[in-house]
């Protein structure tokens, strides 16, 4: 057998013991489920030295690559984030269970009776880059729809991932569940993930969380049905009836607040009927903030198509003068990503059009870009943000982690 033989045995392997423990992860009482995701919030603030230490290994590692700061903070965690981390598996226990929710159903004439309910996916998969929370969202939210979860996040984040993995298997362990509900494979190669996202008939879906290249690669190898999660090319836009001081505060709200996120705003739009004066003031708040603009205007970076569609993560930021609401929504129906996008504008007819006319997950009328997230929506904690129309869109919170069934009750009918 060949090592790339020994290594997609190995997966499918992992992808069986995840079938046969979601079997058992399924039929969890609400109660039971609630109860392991409290004890592993508990276990997290317990054994936070030992993820720290680890997610320190990760950091050095990354620091001895020149990996940039923008990326050493999606990677690196401390107390407050252990905490946030912990507190958003809490949350998911204090969430409605999913799973036996009726979403429709009525009595045929012939007497039948129809439900159609809420079931757990099976096993998902996941493939994530460097954000080790990602770990613990994705198995808090897995566990409560009813779900197993394979784990395969990136080899900058291998030291964190283990420890927090490996926490989570001890929890489920001590709670009587199968320890398989939650598995880590190796992220030495990316021949995992192509076996992962071939895993079919054993793996039901795999989500993607990362970039665009990340992205693409898997879809073009995928026979596992796919959900496309993360890459976030977010635009806000300065309407000519925007109020100035209001669309700057959500331009730098969206910018600054944390540039390495997927809902951070990448390109700004700017109405030329604002004028120089305006256009003056915009430019001069991203200085102040710290923000380097890419543009087609004198003094800024040189833009050029690549800056029109680059997620930066960083804290740079686009800018184009556009001639009216048309020329805005075309740029970015032509350059988005299909993630978040923001008008601000005290024109209600404006505002109107452009969340008509926008293709997005999420379109945004007089506030930041940076309220695209589960929590944030009242949903808890969410496994990414969907940016494709099937078979979720949006924060993909418990409920876009469910499939549908038919139950029919009778009482004897045949069909003639």
């Amino acid at each position: 057998m060949t090592s790339t033989d020994a290594l997609r045995e190995n997966i499918l392997a992992a992808a069986r013991r995840s079938k046969d423990a979601s079997r058992t992860i399924g039929l969890l009482t609400t109660s039971q489920k609630n109860t392991i995701l409290r004890t592993a919030a508990a276990a997290l603030h317990e054994r936070a030295d030992e993820i720290l230490a680890a997610n320190q290994k990760d950091i050095d590692d990354a620091r001895s690559r020149g990996t940039s700061d923008a990326m050493i903070d999606r990677l690196a965690l401390d107390s407050a984030r252990i905490d946030g981390i912990a507190g958003g598996l809490t949350q998911v226990a204090d969430l409605p269970d999913p799973i036996g929710e009726v979403i429709r159903g009525r009595t045929l004439e012939n007497g039948l009776k129809l439900r159609q309910v809420r079931v757990p996916l099976g096993v998902i998969g996941i493939v994530y880059e460097a954000r080790p929370n990602v770990t613990v969202d994705a198995f808090g939210l897995a566990l409560k729809s009813g779900n197993a979860v394979i784990l395969r996040g990136s080899k900058s984040a291998r030291h964190s991932n283990t420890a927090l993995v490996s926490i989570l298997r001890d929890v489920l362990a001590s709670c009587g569940a199968p320890a398989d509900g939650v598995q880590l494979i190796s992220s030495e190669s990316h021949d995992t993930v192509t076996h992962l996202i071939q895993a079919r008939g054993l793996v039901d879906v795999v989500i993607l969380r990362g970039g665009a290249n990340l992205i693409n690669a898997v879809i073009r190898n995928a026979t596992v049905p796919t959900i496309e999660t993360g890459t976030g090319n977010c635009h806000i836009y300065l309407h000519a009836d925007a109020d100035l001081n209001m669309g700057i505060a959500c331009m730098l709200n969206g910018k600054t607040r944390r540039c390495s996120v997927c809902n951070a705003t990448e390109t700004v739009l700017v109405d030329k009927r604002l004028g120089d004066q305006a256009l003056h003031t915009i430019l001069e708040a991203l200085g102040t903030a710290g923000v380097t603009v890419h543009g087609d205007l004198p003094g800024l970076v040189p833009a050029t198509d690549k800056d029109w569609g680059t997620e930066y993560l960083s804290m740079d930021i686009a800018l184009k003068v556009v001639d009216g609401l048309d020329e805005a929504i075309n740029h970015i129906n032509t350059w988005g990503s299909g993630h978040s996008e923001a008008i601000i504008t005290t024109n209600v007819a404006a505002a109107q059009e452009f969340t008509d006319r926008v293709n997005a997950a999420a379109v945004y009328v007089n506030t930041s870009t940076a309220f695209t997230d589960g929590e944030q929506f009242g949903m808890g904690a969410e496994m990414g943000i969907s940016t494709q129309k099937l078979h979720a869109r949006g924060p993909m919170a418990l409920p876009e982690l469910t499939s549908a069934k038919w139950v029919i009750w009778g009482t004897g009918q045949t069909r003639p």
